[in-house]
């Protein structure tokens, strides 16, 4: 008598630490996870390449602290530490 194969199924399970835009360290990319921001403010950084998937740099900041620049899709951008509470990140292994 043969009985049926059994079918097995592994799951594994990877933690992903996602966190805001303003915590991202100098040299540390990330790719864009997602925007919690007013649709218009949303729409505004989407038209600049703020973009899920897309990888976002600090590049600088003005004279204490505030604005700091970023680098996305070919761009430097500068963002308010206000605004960027409401993007979302998610670090790249460095290299």
């Amino acid at each position: 008598m043969t009985y049926p194969k059994a079918a097995f199924h592994t799951e594994i399970m990877v933690q992903v630490r996602v966190l805001s835009l303003s915590d991202l360290k100098s040299g540390q990319r990330a790719t864009l996870d997602h925007l919690d921001l007013p649709k218009d403010e949303a729409k505004r950084l989407m038209e600049l390449g703020f973009v899920p998937g897309n990888v976002i740099e600090p590049a600088r900041s003005a004279p204490g602290g505030e604005p700091r620049v970023y680098r996305v899709d070919g761009s430097e951008i500068a963002i308010r530490r206000e605004t960027a509470r409401g993007i979302f990140v998610t670090p790249l292994k460095q290299s």
